[in-house]
């Protein structure tokens, strides 16, 4: 059954959503099985998709070494619509920057009057910020419609 892929705009507004919706960042371990984590995340100017991890987590060990992600996100509800986004993957151990986008990223997910507490939490040693510059996008909106 054929389905209606999302144009750039609808794209970036599935990702911006109010309320958010949580990403499912795959990742390949150095064995080369596969490794699925959630992760909330926010969307910069440039179309990067942003995100926290801890350096010694599953995760930012495979983006340490592979520096190649793909993430999955999803609404669950009718009428059903995806898109997911491959490509290379910066790590930075910037506080400031972790801080910044983890201020922003809790404000998504949890309300602007946490954001702040949110990032402090986050800014400390052994906490990167992801980004990954989607260099493929795929989509389908209104499944179920």
């Amino acid at each position: 059954m054929p389905y209606d892929r999302m144009t750039d705009d609808e794209v970036r507004a599935f990702l911006t959503a109010d309320p958010p919706h949580t990403g499912k960042l795959a990742t390949v371990r150095a064995d080369g099985r596969p490794h699925v984590a959630p992760v909330w995340f926010a969307v910069d100017d440039d179309g990067s998709i942003l995100f926290t991890t801890g350096e010694d987590t599953v995760k930012g060990k495979n983006l340490a070494r592979a520096a190649y992600a793909a993430m999955s996100v999803d609404d669950e509800r009718p009428p059903f619509s995806f898109v997911v986004l491959e490509g290379p993957v910066e790590l930075s151990d910037d506080l400031d920057q972790v801080r910044r986008w983890a201020t922003v990223v809790g404000g998504r997910y949890m309300g602007e009057e946490t954001a702040e507490a949110f990032g402090e939490r986050n800014a400390v040693p052994g906490e990167l910020l992801a980004r990954l510059r989607p260099e493929k996008v795929g989509s389908a909106k209104d499944l179920a419609g």
